[in-house]
């Protein structure tokens, strides 16, 4: 058929709507338009798709394209749109069987070799996806499957490549399943820390999405994060950090400078008790969404963040209004 209708996500602050995207293959002067309300990063991806489809093999289509991103007043920026549409156009000129598309969510940023490379905001979509309790399994590159794989009630696939995604979308008696995206063991398990680099051993088996997992997340090991048993002296201080870990309250260094402040404040991280899963989730969200992304071995840590006394109050929510530049710029004025 000409028309095909293929389901990705957009990220929107630290939420990933849902998003449309809509092939259509007319008769014409050959052409690719795309309307939807794309950034310049998404109108760039028409040439990345074509390069993709012609090294991997495919029949770009040499017919007028039009490709819609609904709903329209939502901005659609990053490159994650490259797969659904490459998908789209596979599928509205008759390359690719269409019944897959249906039961699956695509994200990913094509190479002009056709191989897939990590987007930002995997974990955010596995979440909205969770929340919203759909059925559909979410295909995404296999570097940022595995981050959303920890959220264990959505199912992601990793690949590597376009061909390994038109493969596993193919006719049933030749199709050939993506692999299940999967936690490492001792660096995600639910209800465990993050491993010891010494016992992050090569070979080591990964550990199923299926398997059973505890309510709440471990400490990290001891010497993984700032201990107390550092700090010599300081009794009085230290006394107030556990009291303030306990109760929750707020507490104000003041004192000149050499005195200890600044490590007091790196240990108090570690007197706070273990994340629950909700809180995991969330706070590996918000990582997944700056430009750094996030990093397997920080799961299940309480985050620290060190803002210089001289940040205003709008350069400690981010200022602005583009959420990625946002985190960007509020990372490096956390870490002068």
């Amino acid at each position: 058929m000409s028309l095909a209708v293929v389901s990705s996500r957009a990220i929107t602050g630290m939420a990933a709507r849902p998003v449309t995207v809509e092939v259509h293959l007319a008769n014409g002067l050959p052409g690719l338009s795309l309307v939807g309300l794309p950034d310049t990063e998404v109108k760039e991806s028409r040439e990345r798709v074509r390069s993709a489809l012609q090294n991997s093999r495919f029949e770009f289509p040499a017919r007028r394209i039009t490709i819609n991103l609904a709903p329209a007043d939502l901005p659609k920026a990053s490159g994650c749109f490259d797969l659904p549409i490459a998908l789209g156009i596979l599928a509205a000129s008759g390359q690719l069987p269409e019944t897959g598309l249906r039961t699956h969510e695509f994200a990913g940023e094509l190479s002009l070799t056709g191989e897939l490379r990590p987007i930002r905001g995997g974990l955010a979509m596995a979440s909205a996806m969770a929340q919203s309790r759909s059925s559909r399994a979410l295909v995404l590159p296999a570097s940022s499957a595995q981050e959303a794989a920890l959220v264990e009630e959505a199912t992601v696939y990793g690949a590597q490549t376009l061909l390994d995604v038109c493969a596993h979308l193919a006719e049933p008696d030749v199709a050939t399943p993506l692999p299940r995206a999967t936690v490492p063991r001792g660096v995600a398990e639910e209800g465990a820390h993050p491993a010891h680099p010494s016992e992050q051993l090569p070979g080591r088996p990964q550990r199923d999405l299926d398997a059973p997992r505890q309510e709440t997340l471990q400490a990290p090991h001891a010497g993984e994060i700032a201990d107390m048993l550092d700090i010599k002296g300081q009794e009085h201080a230290k006394r107030a950090l556990e009291v303030a870990a306990a109760g929750g309250h707020h507490i104000l260094f003041h004192g000149p400078p050499g005195t200890g402040k600044s490590m007091l404040a790196t240990r108090l991280a570690g007197l706070l008790p273990p994340l629950s899963k909700a809180q995991a989730v969330e706070a590996a969200t918000l990582a997944s969404l700056s430009a750094h992304g996030f990093d397997m071995r920080h799961w299940g840590r309480r985050p620290f963040r060190a803002p210089h006394h001289t940040a205003s109050a709008a350069a400690l929510v981010g200022g602005g209004c583009h959420f990625s530049k946002l985190m960007r710029l509020s990372r490096i004025k956390c870490d002068e």
